[in-house]
């Protein structure tokens, strides 16, 4: 998929770069609407088109990452001032951080719309027009649930509404929003192959849906149905990688245990994340560096912390001849950096094949162990928990009667920098499993100080005030803002 999800950018590029001398001649390689949707090869040139913007420095190359600086593993760092304020819990709605990527999304929902509209018309394969209809719906439903993740709620643009370019909507419900994310999503799970080969590895599978799936119903506390969902990935051709670091390692990333990754191709096609969050005399910008509270709650020679952190001591071969290196706490704010996203050429320089991971099988794991344990109490998720625990630790390290303290470390430890844990934090507040008044009235010191959260009002972002303005008002302020 590295390759195929590149092939529409460049035919734009070839066309883009033609010379004065051709303006006059026919324009062959140009499609308007009425001529693209003519086949199999049209409809997954637009499937493929659905992954282009989630690469963009302005989505998951950094600001859609932005979002979980409000937890308690990393600080901020770095030189864009508008981030202290998400941190801080003092930001607005003009903060800008908070538009960056809210385009984006909606720009995978209309590159949605475009084929549920289209592709159904289109004689082809009926196995592979299944698959670009699911990819579709799943898209769809990944960024209204990203939106949902921060915003709560959003206009849902429907089928009809693009058709008519009917765009300006009000929001509905959030339980309304949540009833549209399901809907496309069990949609999707229904039309999409449990797997790939060859080039499509990498593509959205019928376990990639259940594992969302799983992790949406936990979101709603229907238990019963994240268990059913969670256990159809835990049961499928989607197990662990045999050793937790190479979910971020170049030549296995794309293991059956990643769901759902950023996918990046070198000197083509590459995500800016690497650079953010890698040392500055590595290449880097010096950005969401992990804090002493998160290096603490790891256990003693828990592995997940090499494969996660540089931290002082640890040898980094940055290839080329600055070879081998030693990271030093000069290098961080917090003397740390995120391991987990950055790799390097031999010949030096930092490698654009390395992916950034959304979904894994050991979250999805951890989500049923949750699902379990709150449905039937302490030790019903321990086979779950324990498959993720052990994988790093050792058959030696499992745990007997498991609760919500051991849950909440495990997902701690082995999602850490992985976008996951403010929006659990979010979730376990609302379920009164912890406080998050209290937890981030706690002082961390110098990185992460005493904050103040305020319920409801953070639970979601502030709507861009540049957004409401554009709809003259139809679109409304979360409460608070």
């Amino acid at each position: 998929m590295k390759k195929s999800i590149f092939l529409l950018s460049i035919s734009l590029l070839v066309f883009a770069a033609c010379s004065d001398d051709y303006l006059d001649t026919t324009p062959n390689g140009q499609a308007t609407s009425a001529q693209f949707w003519r086949n199999g090869d049209d409809a997954v040139s637009a499937a493929n088109a659905l992954y282009e913007p989630m690469i963009d420095e302005e989505f998951y190359g950094h600001s859609e990452q932005t979002f979980e600086i409000c937890s308690d593993d990393f600080y901020r760092a770095g030189d864009h001032g508008e981030d202290q304020a998400i941190e801080d819990f003092t930001f607005d709605a003009d903060n800008s951080q908070l538009r960056h990527s809210y385009k984006f999304k909606y720009e995978i929902i209309n590159r949605a719309h475009a084929i549920l509209i289209n592709v159904p018309d289109i004689e082809m394969d009926q196995n592979l027009k299944n698959q670009v209809l699911g990819e579709a719906y799943f898209m769809r439903g990944f960024a209204r649930w990203r939106q949902h993740v921060i915003y709560g709620s959003l206009p849902i643009i429907t089928e009809e509404n693009y058709i008519n370019n009917e765009f300006n909507q009000p929001k509905p419900t959030v339980a309304e929003f949540q009833a549209a994310i399901e809907a496309d999503w069990l949609m999707a799970a229904d039309l999409l192959p449990a797997n790939y080969s060859g080039v499509d590895v990498g593509r959205p599978t019928s376990g990639t849906v259940n594992g969302f799936l799983a992790k949406f119903y936990l979101y709603v506390d229907d238990f019963d149905n994240a268990i059913t969902y969670g256990e159809k990935v835990l049961n499928g051709p989607y197990p662990l990688a045999e050793s937790f670091a190479d979910n971020f390692t170049i030549a296995t990333e794309n293991n059956p245990e990643v769901l759902f990754a950023v996918q990046s191709l070198d000197n083509w096609k590459t995500q800016d994340y690497m650079i953010y969050t890698t040392p500055r005399p590595w290449g880097g910008w010096d950005f969401h560096e992990p804090i002493q509270d998160l290096v603490d709650e790891y256990e003693t020679d828990d592995p997940r912390l090499d494969a996660s952190i540089f931290k002082p001591g640890d040898m980094v071969d940055i290839g080329g001849d600055d070879g081998v290196q030693e990271y030093t706490a000069d290098l961080s704010s917090t003397g740390y950096h995120f391991r987990k996203f950055a790799s390097w050429r031999e010949s030096g320089g930092l490698n654009g094949d390395q992916n950034i991971p959304i979904l894994r099988s050991a979250d999805v794991y951890l989500l049923v162990a949750e699902a379990k344990i709150r449905r039937d109490g302490a030790g019903a998720g321990d086979t779950e928990l324990n498959a993720v625990r052990t994988r790093a630790l050792g058959e030696g390290a499992a745990i007997s009667g498991a609760d919500m303290d051991d849950l909440i470390h495990e997902r701690r430890v082995e999602l850490a920098g992985e976008n996951q844990r403010f929006a659990d934090l979010k979730r376990w507040d609302k379920a009164g499993i912890i406080d998050l008044v209290a937890h981030f009235q706690i002082d961390r010191g110098q990185f992460k100080p005493s904050r103040t959260f305020m319920k409801p009002k953070h639970y979601y972002f502030a709507v861009p005030q540049r957004e409401i303005d554009l709809s003259n008002g139809v679109i409304e302020q979360n409460e608070g803002y």
